[in-house]
């Protein structure tokens, strides 16, 4: 007789810290443009807009290489496909320590997103090979609150590279790529040797251990269709590209609200960079209860649209309050409402989809998703210049955040409309 709780147990402490540390690599990893440039602008001599045009590049590698990278993951299995990105992603990273113009900026920039594609959706689809749908909102939500961690460590880590500056012969900004490139490519070594691709290949399994989590996962996927499993159909199923178009909401917002979280309300910059673990550890919290919360939860729709309209109004309410504490709070609050609901949003795919149109159909909604932070890295620049003022950005992105929320919510019932008429069809 299996134990349910003691089989989730099992595999939750086998896979998930082991994921977590990869995601929290990857999410330093992609910060440590923003840290370099405080030094690599003057250095290479190049425009403030030349350098966030080079850094928003790594978005269309991204996009453009995402749903063929997660389909190959499909054939190749975990261990060897996140190995393979792991350690290209970390070499890439280790090149742009030696970048010597801005050409050579972009070139790496977008191979940076060609190799790191397919990351974040891999492990969407893992945990659907891996955990029944009851737990795999929780299981995305302790996923994710690594790369809280990464946010609260990133910007005293950054700090500590830079200051390394002269060290060896190398420059701050080139040990901010090295020191984080280096661990990917170890990482991916590691990966290839501890990670189990899937149940049927685990040796911490028992037999019959597989033999009930096989069954309870079959028996989940019975009545998708025959099409939930075809990589093509799921890309062109209005579901995914509903879906797809909701999420660039999430992604937009929190990197929005990337250039407000790391300035100064009137403090040192070492008091800021205490102040910023906050938010971080705020976003932590929300990842654990409210995905937890939803699972148990009839209805999914509520924790994700009741979490991010209030992201949207404290976006709001932190342009319109002059009080430096008053902000500072209310970011806080919207760094918790932008995070916490993607673990649930990310439960919904799983409901249709399985196998290779898993695969293809989470890739899909992450790589269009993802270009949310291209066009934050672009528009929220643009329109604090054009406009003048520093607070018509944040207008912006409330206005898209309650818009994805909105969104949410009629996919959703579309989604749940579907399946309760799907028995009559039969």
């Amino acid at each position: 007789m299996v134990d349910e709780k003691r089989l989730i147990s099992k595999i939750t402490w086998k896979l998930m810290p082991f994921l977590g540390i990869l995601y929290l690599i990857a999410y330093i990893d992609r910060q440590n443009v923003s840290f370099a440039k405080l030094q690599m602008v003057d250095a290479l001599g190049m425009s403030e807009y030349a350098y966030g045009l080079g850094a928003s590049l790594f978005f269309i590698g991204y996009f453009l290489f995402e749903v063929p990278s997660n389909l190959f993951l499909d054939r190749l299995g975990a261990r060897v496909w996140f190995a393979r990105i792991l350690v290209s992603w970390g070499i890439v990273t280790i090149a742009l320590a030696f970048t010597q113009n801005a050409t050579m900026f972009y070139i790496l920039r977008f191979l940076l997103g060609v190799c790191e594609a397919g990351f974040f959706p891999g492990v969407l689809y893992l945990l659907t090979l891996w955990f029944p749908s009851v737990y795999r909102g929780r299981m995305v939500g302790l996923f994710m609150i690594f790369s809280a961690i990464a946010n609260a460590v990133g910007a005293p880590l950054g700090g500590v590279l830079l200051d390394l500056d002269g060290l060896y012969g190398f420059a701050g900004w080139e040990w901010v790529f090295l020191a984080t490139g280096v661990p990917a490519v170890i990482a991916g070594i590691v990966t290839f040797f501890y990670l189990p691709g899937r149940p049927e290949n685990a040796s911490f399994l028992s037999g019959e251990e597989k033999q009930w989590l096989e069954r309870r996962l079959a028996s989940e996927n019975a009545g998708m269709g025959e099409n939930a499993g075809n990589g093509f159909k799921a890309l062109i199923d209005p579901r995914v590209l509903l879906m797809a178009l909701c999420y660039i909401a999430f992604p937009l917002s929190a990197y929005g609200l990337s250039y407000w979280l790391p300035k100064a309300f009137g403090v040192s910059n070492t008091v800021n960079g205490f102040l910023n673990i906050i938010p971080w550890v705020l976003v932590a919290i929300a990842l654990y209860v409210v995905p937890a919360m939803a699972d148990k939860a009839q209805s999914k729709t509520p924790y994700i649209v009741v979490p991010a309209f209030i992201g949207a109004a404290c976006l709001l309410l932190s342009a319109l309050i002059p009080n430096h504490s008053l902000q500072f709070a209310f970011l806080c609050v919207a760094a918790a409402g932008i995070f916490a609901p993607q673990p649930v949003f990310w439960s919904l795919p799983s409901r249709f989809l399985k196998g290779a149109g898993a695969a293809a159909g989470l890739a899909a909604i992450n790589s269009v998703g993802n270009l949310g932070g291209f066009v934050a890295q672009n528009v929220v620049p643009w329109i604090k210049e054009a406009s003048g003022s520093t607070i018509a950005p944040m207008f912006f992105l409330a206005a898209c955040l309650a818009a994805g929320a909105l969104l949410v919510f009629f996919v959703t019932h579309q989604l749940s409309s579907r399946e309760q008429a799907a028995p009559s069809r039969v």
